[in-house]
């Protein structure tokens, strides 16, 4: 264990040369990353077939494409992004420089996570080098042969001092919690959520970007569920409202639901948790999405290149525990020696049944049914504030109040997950959900420290004179004036605000003095 201590003081010495601050240098290490997806996309391709039997297209689509664009959007907007932001100034400060200057934060500890075991490390970690920052790395030991590459290949890309990549398990994690980090940036499950805060907290560091994917199985801070809630034609109170939604080829809820959901088998902390929908229509809901997923994948799932499998065997049977009494609409076939789970539909689901109380991070979709828009905002307001929250409708002003009337991380109107790909879209929870966000310019100001600055000149001294003691009525007319009587440069002018300056200092000079 004293080896990791030694990595991360030698993170550290590494950073405090200053060799991250130049922006060329961040340059340089992010298109030395982007070079190792180009050339060892084969080798991680490999990794997460044997991982999670994720296929070599769905590799590229869900975990190397999104990193290929975040590495370029860095590359295009971090010199602009890392420029000093100028603010607007006050009258008294109008001959002065005012302005934001973002810097590194330091020596920050990535913790991933094992569904998306390599965009998960790698876009907390484009972001990190991008403002500036040393970075010690640590994948899930879950997806062990991920972890694996990484702590083969990065080193061979990156400068091996600033990013070191640490792999192990429990211990190793616990031995570099206790070590002092500028910012710990993590995605796990809940009780190990606890740890890392009670962990940093005892040095101070900052948690802006603990993103609560889940339950207590995955990644994630507390339990948070995802509803999906199929309102249809405003609310679809009758099963006739379907065809008539999926006649419009457009859109159709349940082609999108059944991709979100069963994609990576159901292991996305963004997946439509559950649906909600009337009572009237649940049967239909359920031919919906099995026409669906034999479109998807086939009269046999099992022999579908595009059907993942169950990260591990305790996974496996956590979710086998959670199907226990249930009523099983669709689905439910398995095989627990290579962790096969098929997609399944729960129909009659008692909110209070074990499968409705964490996170279920597997391909299990149960319905619940409520009778109207205003018991499903209460049924989504009595539970903790979910990552995301997905709503189908065509009516806006159901989707308003959706968004008026509960609290999620993101919303995505008549679709799942996609809020995710948009780089201006800030991505993480609120509440137990998890805490800050990132992707693009949100990751890049959440590994940077924006400094205030402000550089003064030593003219104009007489309008600093009401400042200075002893305080009088008049210095204190003369504050009120220039501070509770806010001036806009852009609306009253440079020129104009420059001469009220200049007049108040001779003013104040005769006055005063």
């Amino acid at each position: 264990m004293e080896k990791l201590k030694r990595t991360v003081e030698q993170a550290r010495a590494a950073f405090n040369t200053g060799k991250t601050r130049p922006l060329a240098f961040r340059i340089q290490q992010l298109k030395a990353l982007k070079k190792m997806v180009q050339e060892k996309e084969k080798e991680f391709s490999t990794a997460l077939k044997a991982d999670l039997n994720k296929s070599e297209l769905n590799s590229f689509s869900y975990e190397f494409m999104i990193v290929l664009g975040e590495i370029d959007l860095m590359l295009e907007k971090v010199p602009d992004w890392a420029s000093p932001q100028a603010v607007e100034k006050t009258v008294l400060t109008l001959s002065d420089k005012t302005y934001i200057h973002r810097e590194p934060l330091g020596v920050v500890l990535v913790i991933g996570a094992w569904n998306y075991p390599f965009v998960l490390i790698m876009q907390p970690l484009i972001a990190a080098i991008a403002a500036g920052n040393a970075v010690v790395i640590k994948p899930s030991e879950i997806s062990e042969n991920v972890a694996k590459m990484f702590e083969k290949l990065l080193p061979q890309y990156l400068d091996k001092d600033l990013y070191p990549v640490v792999n192990g398990g429990v211990p190793e994690t616990t031995e570099l919690l206790k070590q002092r980090f500028d910012h710990i940036f993590y995605t796990g499950n809940s009780a190990v959520g606890k740890i890392v805060m009670e962990a940093a907290s005892k040095h101070l560091t900052p948690l802006p970007a603990l993103q609560a994917a889940g339950g207590s199985q995955h990644s994630g801070l507390p339990v948070m569920r995802i509803p999906a809630l199929s309102m249809g034609l405003g609310w679809m109170t009758s099963r006739e409202a379907l065809p008539t939604l999926n006649l419009l080829g457009f859109f159709n809820p349940f082609r999108r639901i059944t991709w979100g959901k069963y994609m990576n088998c159901g292991q996305t902390c963004i997946a439509p948790d559950y649906i909600l929908c009337n009572p009237s229509i649940q049967k239909t809901v359920v031919e919906f999405i099995k026409k669906n997923v034999k479109e998807f994948y086939g009269e046999n799932v099992k022999d579908s290149p595009d059907y993942e499998r169950i990260v591990s065997k305790r996974h496996f049977k956590r979710l086998m525990g959670l199907l226990e009494g249930q009523k099983v609409a669709y689905g439910g076939e398995t095989d627990e020696s290579s962790c096969f789970i098929a997609p399944t539909i729960l129909t009659d689901v008692n909110p209070e049944a074990p499968v409705m109380q964490e996170e279920i991070f597997g391909p299990i979709l149960p319905i619940v049914t409520v009778k109207g828009v205003e018991e499903a905002i209460q049924f989504i307001n009595q539970r903790e504030k979910p990552l995301a929250l997905y709503v189908f409708t065509n009516s806006n002003k159901v989707i308003d109040k959706m968004i008026a009337e509960t609290s999620s991380g993101g919303v995505t109107a008549n679709d799942v997950i996609m809020h995710f790909s948009i780089p201006g879209l800030p991505f993480g929870g609120v509440g137990n959900s998890g805490m800050g966000a990132y992707h693009g310019r949100f990751g890049f100001d959440t590994f940077s420290h924006k400094r205030a600055c402000l550089i003064r000149t030593f003219r104009m001294e007489a309008v600093n004179s009401i400042r200075y003691p002893p305080n009088s009525q008049k210095k204190v007319d003369w504050a009120k004036f220039f501070v509770l009587k806010r001036f806009s440069m852009w609306k009253f002018g440079l020129v104009a605000l420059a001469v009220l300056v200049i007049v108040a200092a001779i003013v104040i000079k005769v006055v005063l003095f």
